[in-house]
């Protein structure tokens, strides 16, 4: 059976994590170049290029056009936030966002000044705007829940959120078929969709909405990690 690009893809992105996380690339370092990870790899171009988008969206690496990729500073994380390492903790780690996230965006709702208000909406726009490129949708996917965050006026959503990182959208994306929005091309409208609806009780000053807000867009992530539709 034929691995499509995006588990190929996330092979090495594995591969390549295990080695930053473990110090064997140290921050500073150029990562091998694409030639010589298709050799290591025995994948194509288009697989080694979809691995270094999906380490550049995670922040372990930047990109610079002409020079190549190099292994950014990883920073520090909480004391007990364990890393994510199989599907049972992805799951697990939504159940956690369901509870945490439902309540920071009710108290946003209640405590958001126009300015925090402001920032949501810019965040909200910049994940419009994206749209499905993996380079850039995670970082304003997170953006946006973490702009919620800030505006629930309690420091601990916005720093435990901010310490979980792009990382806890990027792993329920990280198995995406590019060919699944290509058969379902509602699938990032009806995200964005949920987006909005979350901002749209936050501007009304409604907590009640939204927290149910939250909780839909939250469990419909959780439904697409468990038949394979990724995108939170």
């Amino acid at each position: 059976m034929r691995v499509p690009v995006s588990g190929l893809a996330q092979q090495v992105v594995e591969d390549l994590k295990q080695r930053i996380l473990g110090g064997q690339i140290v921050p500073g370092e150029k990562l091998p170049g694409e030639n010589s990870l298709v050799e290591e790899f025995g994948v194509s171009r288009t697989v080694v290029r979809e691995a270094v988008s999906r380490l550049q969206a995670a922040g372990l690496v930047e990109t610079f056009q002409g020079r190549g990729s190099f292994v950014l500073e990883v920073p520090d994380r909480t004391p007990g936030l364990r890393e994510v390492r199989s599907h049972r903790d992805v799951l697990d780690l939504m159940d956690f966002r369901i509870g945490v996230e439902s309540e920071a965006a009710g108290l946003a709702a209640s405590r958001r000044t126009a300015h925090q208000l402001k920032a949501i909406e810019r965040a909200l726009d910049g994940f419009r705007r994206v749209g499905a490129d993996p380079s850039r949708s995670v970082a304003a996917d997170f953006a946006f829940h973490l702009k919620v965050a800030v505006a629930s006026g309690n420091r601990f959503y916005s720093d435990l959120i901010g310490e979980l990182g792009p990382m806890m959208i990027m792993l329920p994306r990280t198995q995406l078929d590019p060919a699944y929005e290509m058969s379902d091309p509602g699938h990032l409208t009806r995200v964005i969709h949920e987006h909005e609806n979350i901002h749209a009780a936050i501007e009304r000053a409604d907590p009640e909405a939204a927290r149910a807000a939250a909780r839909v867009h939250l469990a419909n992530t959780r439904h697409r990690l468990t038949s394979g539709r990724y995108s939170g």
